[in-house]
């Protein structure tokens, strides 16, 4: 194996309910995302251990089953308590989550947002109360924070459009910087950081000029949607010769695609990594991201902005990592 390294909906009558009633405790005007006006450290924060409220989307992903065995290792050590609540990719379940630990009163917010707008409405409901919001992977919707009146203190995540771009960089140097490239993106058009891996791969495709995209699909980061719908883009678009798949989920299903077509030999795979599966065949080379990683320096930055009192840094933009060939290391996931 090579390694190389380089730089779902909301309920409207849920968020309405809970925006309003949270905004009549406070009229305090909200700053822009990414730094508040003045240091926010709530009351919550003095005692010894203070309580984070942490908020992801599933356990099913085994993303968030690294991110959260991090974090649940780090807190302690970091002299914090923490407590995790898993959404089960319900947009509205986290918000009513949101609203149980300001009600218990949490130091501070790690926020994986379900999807990029609803979560804007999540951070509405910390702001409100005093809490500083700490997100990571999913990138809240500028638009929708700004809409609300909403900000965080800090984004940590993966450079997301360089990993689409070192996987189109990757696949045009296995196929050929002027071969003919048709290709199908098996994405997710409701998350910013697909999106952004999407751009980073199209803009490097252009390199190519005998390179275009075919067809897109929604695979919602789910490798029994991403089989069904990658199966039916192949079948739909006979000239589709390459795959980008933009999740680890997603990678896993246009991968079971591709072999249940009989494709294996007319059908290259790109993707974010999926965990213990090998790169083989019609799979070429993944890009990785390191959740555990991300979990860990997000509490870290906690630390250093509620407890050291210092401010930090409104946006942490970790590089990916390039695996080609064989299984990618443990904690290598898409």
């Amino acid at each position: 194996m090579r390694i190389t390294h380089m730089p779902r909906t909301l309920a409207a009558t849920a968020v309405a309910s809970m925006l309003v009633a949270s905004a009549c405790s406070s009229s305090a005007p909200t700053p822009p995302a990414g730094g508040a006006a003045g240091h926010q450290r709530p009351a919550s924060c003095s005692g010894a251990t203070p309580l984070i409220g942490a908020m992801l989307p599933n356990t099913v992903n085994p993303y968030y089953v690294a991110m959260q065995s991090s974090i649940q290792a780090q807190a302690p050590t970091d002299g914090f308590k923490i407590s995790v609540a898993i959404a089960e990719d319900d947009s509205a379940k986290q918000l009513a989550q949101a609203q149980s630990f300001i009600q218990q009163g949490v130091c501070a917010a790690y926020l994986n947002g379900v999807d990029s707008a609803p979560a804007a409405a999540v951070v509405k409901l910390f702001n409100n109360a005093g809490i500083p919001v700490f997100t990571v992977n999913v990138i809240v919707s500028q638009t929708d924070m700004d809409k609300q009146g909403a900000h965080i203190v800090q984004y940590i995540g993966a450079d997301q459009a360089s990993g689409g771009a070192v996987m189109a960089q990757e696949a045009l140097k296995e196929l050929g910087a002027t071969a003919t490239i048709n290709y199908g993106i098996v994405g997710d058009p409701e998350q910013i950081p697909t999106e952004l891996r999407d751009g980073g791969w199209v803009k490097a495709m252009g390199a190519n000029p005998n390179a275009k995209q075919i067809a897109k699909v929604n695979s919602k980061v789910d490798p029994a949607v991403s089989l069904r719908v990658t199966t039916d883009m192949l079948q739909g678009n006979p000239s589709i010769n390459v795959l980008w798949a933009d999740t680890g989920p997603g990678t896993v299903g246009a991968l079971q695609a591709i072999k249940a077509l009989g494709k294996d030999r007319s059908v290259t795979l790109f993707g974010f990594c999926a965990a213990s599966v090998e790169m083989t065949g019609p799979y070429k080379a993944c890009a990785a991201q390191e959740p555990a990683k991300y979990g860990a320096m997000v509490i870290d930055n906690i630390k250093i902005y509620v407890k050291d009192g210092k401010d930090v840094p409104a946006q942490i933009l970790v590089p990916v990592k390039l695996d080609v060939g064989g299984f990618p290391p443990a904690g290598d996931l898409g």
